[in-house]
């Protein structure tokens, strides 16, 4: 008697579809894994020390530049004037610096990085061109060439307000 009806005709493991949904789970997380150490190693993180230590032990020259500025009572208003940046500086110095050194820092994008040199324009006034910049918060640092003082503040891009550089963290948008 043919027994067809008992014993049906099967087919080989590898045409059926519950063994590959099975393998193809954890070869999802294998290729998910192998993809997330490639982009592991081929972005840097910007925002890490390497040599952390000596990071810590200049923490102490910045905070003496910081009250150096404070000592003298400075403050400095950036200006935006048709593409121009304008910077005020007023405050107790002897004389003015001929340059100075404003520091554009993106806070985690340290690619987009600028450094401007302002030129001395007579009394407190500094001017320089001002490069595009992509909208969202920087964080500004201010320098004389010497780096004996440092003021520092927050400029938020489209710069259309007058910003304040003070010691403290924080500046002023007038």
């Amino acid at each position: 008697m043919n027994n067809t009806l008992s014993n049906p005709a099967s087919k080989p493991w590898y045409r059926e579809f519950w063994p590959w949904f099975l393998i193809s789970l954890p070869a999802t997380a294998v290729i998910a894994g192998l993809t997330t150490v490639w982009i592991a190693y081929n972005s840097a993180d910007g925002l890490v020390v390497g040599d952390y230590y000596k990071a810590g032990l200049a923490i102490n020259q910045t905070l003496a530049r910081d009250d150096t500025a404070r000592a003298l009572a400075l403050i400095a208003t950036l200006q935006n004037d048709d593409g121009a940046l304008t910077l005020t500086l007023a405050g107790h110095l002897q004389t003015y610096p001929d340059q100075l050194s404003l520091t554009l820092a993106h806070p985690t994008r340290q690619g987009q990085d600028q450094t401007l040199t302002l030129s001395h324009a007579g009394g407190g006034h500094y001017r320089a061109a001002l490069p595009v910049l992509p909208d969202g918060k920087w964080l500004v640092q201010l320098a004389d060439a010497a780096a004996t003082w440092r003021l520092s503040g927050v400029l938020h891009t489209p710069f259309s307000q007058s910003v304040t550089l003070t010691t403290d963290a924080e500046s002023t948008v007038q």
